[in-house]
């Protein structure tokens, strides 16, 4: 593998997120607005582009100071024209949370100079230009995006995937937190199975199968989901469509080409069966609707055991406003369950005791896993306390952070458990990264020997605040009012 560029990787793209670098609010104008109207806000503002809006609120265009130009060039009768006669379409966003490297590498693939900013709905909520975004070096962030963009089969995505291994390397050295490594690994988990939805769907054509018989969004599960993935790599994926039973037939031969693509691209079948080729994680919006409403109607614990990670989704392609009806819904309707949540929680409370009586880490072979005894509990604990306060978050930190301002425990409390969490991450990252280099098959158990005593000192403090998150959940649960947060 050539890893130069890795060597040489200059890491803020991989440390900062669109909503850090965009200009909020966006100007926007309606398509039947004057071009003199678009010039004279812009003008105004300072701005060098104005979003077009449809009448839902959605991106239908973007007119920007290029565009401007060539029209007054034209001759200035032109400025009476509406903007949807001269805007260009489509234009493509980017969601808040991506990582910087993810909107370069899209900028730079789709040769434009700004992009807008989206939330779940598909609505812009700011704008990224080259001024603020191009002056970052980011050659390895361009390389790895457009490899992920151009790449026409499973093994082309391989070859993007082989390199994570010393990605993580190059930003650990640059001393960039475990946990920020993990959420470049779930971005480019999240690209690679964008990217694979997009070949499933051109094979489909190809194969004289059609486009989509309707309406459809690709979800990413669990830890990917999360923004939180390690180097331990399967597939957790869901589709909604708002299809007819009927339709179900293109969506499954759709869902089965891209698990098989995501398999060849080095991201392994979910031996629990989480993928979009499963009939149950492949659903209409109503049919998903229904699934939802029929877990709190009846929460059974042998039923509630994919749930937990199917409250971590995220789109990736698609229809992203069927995404958000699909948030609102799920969330609103966990807070109206005590039940639920209490059968959720349930699940973070089963976990063995990192120590022995006598405070030294219980190993087995040597190692200990991490993910079970610390990731685990500040997971489904930050999963629960979020939905008990109809916080959407999906990332585990924001999620504490937001249901701590909500009121559901102190923030000392939420801080000391996103510390516990880095530092467990860290431990987890490392040591999967020695077993790679020396040609173990990486997983989740870390040998305490190779921290060091400060280091292991620091990691015993993290798992004994990892073991109080179901304390942490009781009370998140009984400090709720009697009408959920936000209901």
């Amino acid at each position: 593998m050539d890893t130069e560029a890795v060597e040489r990787l200059d890491s803020f793209p991989f440390r900062h997120r669109a909503q850090e670098l965009m200009s909020s609010p966006p100007l926007t104008v309606a398509p039947a607005d004057t071009i003199a109207d678009a010039v004279r806000q812009m003008s105004e503002r300072g701005a060098s582009s104005v979003i077009v809006l449809d009448g839902e609120g959605r991106l239908a265009g973007i007119l920007t100071e290029r565009d401007v130009m060539r029209l007054i060039a034209d001759g200035p009768h032109r400025l009476g024209e509406p903007v949807s006669k001269v805007m260009s379409a489509p234009v493509h966003g980017i969601e808040a949370d991506a990582l910087v490297y993810r909107a370069l590498a899209r900028m730079a693939r789709l040769g434009v100079r700004h992009l807008p900013v989206v939330d779940d709905d598909d609505r812009p909520i700011g704008m990224l230009t080259t001024g603020s975004l191009l002056k970052q070096r980011a050659s390895l962030a361009l390389t790895l995006g457009d490899e992920i963009a151009g790449a026409t089969d499973g093994a082309a995505l391989r070859a993007v995937h082989g390199k994570l291994p010393a990605l993580v390397q190059a930003l650990r050295r640059e001393d960039v937190s475990g946990a920020q490594a993990s959420a470049v690994i779930a971005a480019i988990t999240r690209d690679l199975t964008a990217r694979a939805g997009e070949l499933a769907l051109a094979d489909m054509i190809s194969a004289g199968q059609g486009e989509a018989p309707a309406p459809w969004c690709l979800l990413v599960l669990g830890s990917a989901g999360r923004g939180e993935s390690l180097l331990v790599p399967d597939q957790d994926n869901a589709l909604i469509h708002e299809g007819s039973p009927a339709d179900d037939a293109w969506f499954a031969r759709f869902s089965e080409r891209l698990n098989v693509l995501l398999d060849e691209a080095g991201v392994p079948f979910c031996k629990g069966g989480v993928m979009a080729r499963n009939p149950a994680y492949r659903l209409s919006l109503d049919g998903w609707l229904a699934k939802v409403d029929g877990w709190i109607a009846r929460p059974q614990p042998e039923a509630l055991l994919g749930v937990d990670i199917f409250y971590d989704f995220v789109a990736v392609l698609g229809e992203r406003r069927l995404s958000g009806v699909l948030r609102e819904h799920a969330t609103r309707a966990a807070a109206r369950s005590p039940v639920f949540l209490r059968l959720l929680a349930a699940a973070g409370e089963d976990i063995p005791s990192a120590t022995d009586l006598l405070g030294r880490l219980r190993t087995s072979k040597g190692r200990i896993d991490l993910k079970r005894v610390g990731l685990r509990p500040i997971v489904g604990g930050a999963r629960v306390a979020a939905l008990a306060w109809t916080c959407t978050a999906t990332a585990t930190d924001q999620r504490l952070v937001d249901a701590a301002t909500k009121g559901a425990f102190g923030r000392d409390t939420a801080q000391s458990l996103i510390e516990a969490r880095g530092v467990i991450v860290d431990a987890i990252l490392d040591q999967q990264l020695a077993d790679i280099a020396g040609q173990r098959p990486a997983d989740n158990q870390v040998e305490p020997k190779r921290l060091g005593r400060r280091a292991t000192s620091r990691l015993r403090e993290a798992l004994a605040v990892a073991a109080g998150a179901p304390e942490l959940v009781h009370e998140a649960l009984a400090n709720r009012p009697l009408a959920p947060a936000g209901s």
